[in-house]
């Protein structure tokens, strides 16, 4: 089984990503490890130390924040970089235009207004979509073929999109993003 991945913040307790154990065991020997949360914990064990015969250990938290600049701070509302799977968990794999939901490989990247007609490539003007409503749709607005949008785009934050990019996240750090996760996000709605 995959070791899960271990949620770094910064200094300021701003997430900022997701890092392997190993990026773990490197801040805390380093020393650069500020605080820790989480009531996970995981103990690595490296060599057998041949002046006292000890094999090295370092226990890790879920939760580290990392001392230093704010980076997570000054990323946090940057736009995260979009893709379909994480739209579609965005959307919880629901078209925007019927509501049924689907999995990975029935839905599309709709976009509102179309590429051929000035749409942009962004998060606010893509939605999921079944195959079916968007070969109907095809290059028209919602509008120019009777359609509806039953929910509004918008763009995750970055506490949602370390949500929507991790399939193995644990309780505690579920519990931690969540509290930085907009209110109006369906990740908020869903579990509600």
């Amino acid at each position: 089984m995959d070791s899960p991945l271990i949620l770094s913040l910064d200094a300021h307790g701003v997430p900022h990503r997701w890092i392997s154990w190993q990026q773990a065991c490197f801040y805390y020997a380093k020393n650069l490890v500020a605080w820790t949360l989480g009531d996970e914990t995981f103990t690595y064990y490296g060599g057998i130390s041949r002046i006292t015969g000890e094999r090295s250990s370092i226990t890790a938290h879920s939760i580290v924040a990392i001392k230093g600049k704010a980076l997570a701070a000054k990323g946090f509302n940057q736009v995260p970089p979009l893709n379909n799977r994480e739209l579609f968990r965005r959307d919880c794999h629901m078209c925007a235009y019927c509501g049924g939901e689907f999995n990975y490989f029935r839905l599309t990247r709709d976009h509102i207004t179309p590429l051929s007609r000035g749409g942009r490539d962004t998060w606010m003007n893509v939605v999921c979509a079944c195959r079916h409503c968007n070969g109907h749709k095809r290059n028209r607005l919602p509008q120019e073929c009777g359609m509806e949008l039953l929910y509004a785009p918008y763009v995750p934050n970055k506490a949602e999109y370390l949500i929507l990019t991790n399939r193995r996240i644990l309780a505690d750090q579920m519990q931690f993003l969540k509290q930085h996760v907009a209110a109006h996000s369906r990740l908020v709605l869903a579990s509600a």
